[in-house]
This record gives structure tokens, sequence and C-alpha cells, in this order.
């Protein structure tokens, strides 16, 4: 018997709403990275992390608004109806996810992006750090080390 389908596989139908309801909610890092290098305009990325992780590094063109504070705030720094992407550590932290619900409460088109800050960083892409702008090397386990995407 096969381990995989031990639980018979959805019908297409259910698969389909399933896999499509998923892709409406999040993106992920190579495709903000896209976005942000495009320069697409209604698009505003958001760390939700709070003040020292925001120090220590972010992505270029994020705008900082830490969970707590976007029913408050947003609206003074997310003009209405802009296209959110929240992120936050990673995939072992729910703050994307609550920032992502509190801006879909506020009525904002929002997703969430997966993997977070963590992926970011280990698929190679830029940062801003108390330093400047730099770079890590790409982690293998995450991207290809030796192309600019991977084609997926």
């Amino acid at each position: 018997m096969t381990r995989a389908f031990a639980v018979p596989a959805a019908d297409p139908d259910t698969a389909v709403a399933y896999f499509l309801a998923e892709l409406r909610v999040t993106t992920d890092v190579a495709d903000v990275h896209a976005d942000l290098t495009a320069g697409v305009p209604g698009l505003v990325v958001v760390d939700s992390r709070g003040e020292a992780a925001w120090a220590q590094g972010h992505l270029p063109g994020a705008v900082h608004l830490p969970t707590a504070r976007i029913a408050e705030r947003a609206a003074q720094i997310v003009p209405p109806g802009t296209r959110v992407v929240t992120y936050c550590w990673g995939p072992g932290c729910d703050g994307a996810t609550r920032a992502a619900l509190e801006f879909a409460r506020l009525g904002y088109p929002v997703k969430q992006m997966r993997g977070g800050y963590e992926y970011w960083v280990r698929e190679g892409l830029p940062v801003v750090t108390p330093t400047g702008l730099t770079r890590r090397a790409v982690d293998d386990l995450t991207a290809p080390a030796h192309t600019p995407h991977c084609d997926c």
C-alpha cells in the first residue's frame, strides 16, 4: 500500500479549489522580488516584525508596520485599495498570517509571503541592514545556486 495515498487524493475539482484558494492568499519570495524589481505599481510589502527585527535587516522597499499597529496605522501608511504582501521571520512564524488577516479585515487585497525574511535571505536576495544593502550566499537547499530563479 502506498503511504502517500493512504488517504485517497481529493477529486480534481476539490484539489483545484484548494490550490487556487491557497494561491489567492499566499505568494513566494521569488515572485515578490520580481515584482519589487519591476517596480509594479500599487504594491506595498509590509514587514510586520518588531523594531529590533526591522533594524537587523529588512527587504528593500518594504514598509515597517508591526502587526499590533496595523489597525490604527494602516490607512496612514498604505493607501486604501493598495495590494499588500506581508512578511515576518519565516515559515515557523505566524506573524505574516496575523498581519495579512488585519489588512484583510481593513478591506485591503492581501497575500502573505511564504518563507518570510528567512527564505528571502536564504535565496540570496538583497536586504537592508545597518551597514547598508547586502546579500548572503544562496542556500542551495532553498534556491538554485547558479541561476536567478527556480523556473517553477
